[in-house]
């Protein structure tokens, strides 16, 4: 059986939290990559991806509202609009990154994963050892190779 180790990238492309947006989007645009793992005292702490940094360029949707007798009232989510403009300004990726990551253990099998990405409509998994430590990254490209060789 196939496990995340057999067909993880162990070489990768990490960033600090402390790391600009734009830095981290000259490395994604650099390395042909389509998400970060961010990663601090070699902990994964948080994962960026496009979708992420293509916020900063969007329209910001202001939550519609009536005002009742000088108070307002949302129809829409305040707290939605609150997250998205936090990030419509972000500079720091800390500021940006999504920070509860599904990751994998290096012995979950590649069915497991592939059913969790299809699943979740997720393109990468950070694979963790027990101490919380980013050993490796499954993609799609990995797994689409894997099912190449087979």
């Amino acid at each position: 059986m196939v496990v995340a180790k057999d067909i993880m990238t162990t070489d990768v492309i990490t960033v600090d939290p402390e790391t600009t947006v734009k830095e981290a989007a000259n490395i994604m645009s650099e390395h042909g990559i389509s998400g970060l793992p961010i990663v601090r005292d070699m902990k994964l702490v948080g994962i960026v991806t496009e979708n992420d940094l293509i916020i900063k360029d969007k329209k910001l949707h202001f939550p519609e509202y009536i005002n009742v007798l000088g108070g307002i009232i949302y129809l829409e989510s305040y707290k939605k609009f609150e997250e998205e403009f936090k990030k419509f300004t972000a500079v720091k990726i800390k500021e940006l990154m999504t920070k509860e990551v599904i990751t994998v253990k290096p012995d979950d099998t590649v069915e497991d994963i592939a059913t969790l990405m299809h699943k979740k409509n997720i393109n990468r998994i950070p694979v963790v050892d027990n101490a919380g430590q980013m050993i490796g990254i499954v993609t799609r490209n990995n797994i689409v190779k894997h099912i190449a060789s087979e």
